[in-house]
C-alpha cells in the first residue's frame, strides 16, 4: 500500500507548468538536436526529470492531440456508412410503396370483374 503511495507521490512530483514547459522546450528545440532522443535527454537533465519521463510526457501529449482527429476520421466514416444506408432504405421503401400500389390496383381490377 505504502508503495503505490509514494508511486503517486514520484508521479506527480512536477507541476503543470514544469510539465508544459518540458514539452513546450521538446518542441522547440527538437531540430537543435540529432535525435529527438538526444533533445529529450538534454531537456530531461535542465528540468530535473528522466529522459524516460519526458519521453512519456512527449507521447501522451501526441495521443492527446491526435485523438480528435482520429475521432473525427470515424465519425466521418460513419457518416458515410449511414447515408448510405439512409438511401438504401429510402429505395427500398419506394419500391414498397410501388409493390403495394400495384397489387391495390390488381385487387381493385379483380373485384370489377
Amino acid at each position: 500500500m505504502r508503495r503505490s503511495f509514494r508511486y503517486e507521490q514520484d508521479r506527480n512530483k512536477f507541476c503543470p507548468k514544469v510539465h508544459e514547459r518540458a514539452l513546450r522546450m521538446v518542441g522547440e528545440h527538437r531540430a537543435d538536436y540529432g535525435s529527438e532522443w538526444e533533445a529529450m535527454t538534454s531537456i530531461a537533465s535542465k528540468i530535473g526529470c528522466t529522459a524516460e519521463t519526458l519521453r512519456r510526457w512527449c507521447r501522451e501529449e501526441a495521443s492527446r492531440r491526435t485523438a480528435p482527429a482520429a475521432r473525427a476520421a470515424d465519425d466521418q466514416a460513419r457518416l458515410k456508412l449511414l447515408k448510405r444506408e439512409v438511401k438504401e432504405l429510402r429505395r427500398a421503401n419506394e419500391i414498397l410503396r410501388k409493390a403495394s400500389a400495384y397489387f391495390v390496383m390488381a385487387e381493385l381490377d379483380r373485384r370489377e370483374k
